[in-house]
């Protein structure tokens, strides 16, 4: 690819044009905000297939502290608490925001926000769309908004290559690939809205273009890169071979759909006195030690919701339906699926990294508010507060007036490759893990990179995978079989790529 353009964009430069990424660039008016959004706009993004909604604590019984509480709680030890309690109050006026902007979520007839139970929350405080529509409502609202705003411009299938940085490492913009021409954008601040990285296992309920790129790019810049080795799984995504997995929704699990096993019997009350409620993290090794065991696992929702399924879940049904199963009268088979990062680049709650010119917003970042293990329904939340504010605390940004050190696109990953180390993260760094499982995934990553290079892909699961080699304990969603307990007193981790690099785990040893 020959051709190259400079493009000087006196505005905030965002990667991503999810939830976080198009809140951002709202937020980041009258500043101008170009948005990159490698697919069409709504396609592609994590967001648009979130289905169970918005926590917020909305109801007489319910308040922030209530919210923040039952996020400490699943995030096994690792929560900031400040930051969760900002996150929860936020909440309220962002869905009665969101609501304005026309998210329709589901009312009353006396107009009242309807809000479902999910696991570990100790109030019904999800907001939901259409029973399971949540994430792609929100995100066609606040789409419709970006697309009338002025002051946004999106650039539609464009991918980000590589972080631009000048001598001192501010970052000054990025490398983009668009329309067979690679174009410099360089901007006073640029946000990371890039999403998760579900996509480099096996099986996951990710869009598949959601792979750790961004979280590749920020390591590569030498970003400080925090608790990278928890990966939640989902424990119920659909079991029907399909790539990537549909979900099944947590709120029937809070509507009372149950865990059966082929014979129709219960298993989770052995496993958690909270049974089907449990924290995702504990619902998912259950499943996966019933699956291990050669016991298949159903989610029979037949009872609970039954005849209601098309109207209360239309987007579990529609799955289902697709796969042959109908769910009104048919337990549904699932198995844990890849879903959520709760690592990322370290930010705070405006989106601060340890780069200058570098911010971080959604689920590439890691603020702290969801620890060990995400509280459900509460990274639509994140999405929204943080993305606001990275926009508006990037939109202050001058420009530093540097210039750019040259920059090259990133290799990518063959396709044979890429399938392999999918099945290698599976393997070694899924639901349950062990340090020789890890060890030969590192050294497969190793294998991969001297033979591709940098492929930003390799990057982001050598973050995940030396983090959890070196984390030897089990905690929420990182569970070691051969270190079954907690350390005490909890800690975070905090890393740069160079920390994890082949050369400086040998010297560490």
């Amino acid at each position: 690819m020959a051709a190259r353009e400079t493009l000087n964009f006196d505005g905030v430069l965002i990667l991503g044009a999810g939830l976080a990424g198009l809140s951002a660039a709202l937020a980041a008016a009258p500043r101008k905000a170009l948005v990159i959004s490698p697919t069409a706009l709504g396609q592609g993004a994590a967001t648009g297939w979130a289905q169970g909604g918005m926590a917020v604590a909305l109801s007489d019984d319910d308040s922030p502290a209530l919210h923040a509480a039952d996020t400490v709680a699943a995030g096994a030890g690792l929560v900031d608490e400040t930051a969760a309690l900002d996150l929860t109050t936020a909440g309220p006026q962002v869905v009665r925001d969101l609501a304005a902007l026309g998210a329709p979520f589901d009312r009353d007839e006396g107009g009242r926000f309807l809000q479902s139970l999910e696991a570990a929350h100790g109030r019904a405080r999800v907001a939901r769309v259409g029973g399971d529509g949540a994430g792609k409502a929100i995100l066609d609202a606040v789409a419709a908004q970006a697309l009338a705003a002025p002051s946004v411009q999106i650039w539609t299938h464009a991918r980000a290559r590589a972080l631009m940085q000048d001598a001192a490492g501010r970052v000054r913009g990025a490398l983009i690939e668009r329309e067979g021409k690679l174009i410099e954008v360089l901007a006073p601040a640029t946000i990371l809205c890039t999403g998760g990285l579900g996509g480099l296992y096996a099986v996951t309920t990710d869009p598949s273009a959601v792979r750790g790129e961004g979280l590749g790019m920020a390591a590569l810049a030498g970003a400080r890169i925090a608790d990278a080795e928890f990966v939640q799984f989902h424990p119920t995504a659909l079991d029907i071979g399909a790539d990537p997995a549909p979900l099944a929704t947590e709120a029937l699990r809070g509507e009372g759909a149950v865990l059966v096993d082929a014979t129709g019997e219960r298993f989770m009350p052995r496993y958690d006195a909270r049974g089907e409620l449990a924290p995702r993290d504990v619902v998912a090794h259950a499943i996966h030690a019933e699956l291990n065991a050669g016991r298949q696992v159903f989610l029979d929702a037949t009872k609970a919701v039954g005849a209601h399924f098309p109207t209360e879940f239309p987007a579990v049904f529609s799955a289902a339906m697709a796969a042959g199963i109908d769910p009104r009268v048919t337990p549904m088979p699932v198995a844990p699926a890849a879903h959520y990062h709760m690592g990322g680049v370290e930010a705070d709650m405006h989106g601060a990294t340890s780069l200058q010119g570098l911010y971080a917003a959604g689920e590439v970042a890691s603020t702290g508010v969801h620890g060990a293990n995400r509280l459900a329904s509460n990274s639509l939340l994140e999405a929204a507060v943080c993305g606001a504010r990275a926009g508006a605390a990037a939109a202050r940004e001058g420009d530093p007036g540097t210039k750019p050190l040259p920059s090259q696109p990133f290799p990518d990953l063959p396709d044979a490759a890429f399938a392999s180390l999918r099945k290698a993260m599976t393997r070694d760094a899924g639901v349950v893990r062990d340090g020789a499982g890890l060890a030969r995934l590192v050294a497969e990553i190793d294998g991969l990179e001297r033979a591709y290079g940098d492929a930003l892909v390799l990057v982001a699961a050598r973050l995940v995978a030396v983090g959890a080699l070196l984390r030897t304990e089990s905690r929420g969603a990182h569970q070691r079989a051969d270190h079954p307990f907690p350390d005490d007193p909890p800690r975070r981790s905090v890393t740069t790529l160079a920390a994890s690099r082949p050369a400086a785990l040998r010297s560490a040893a």
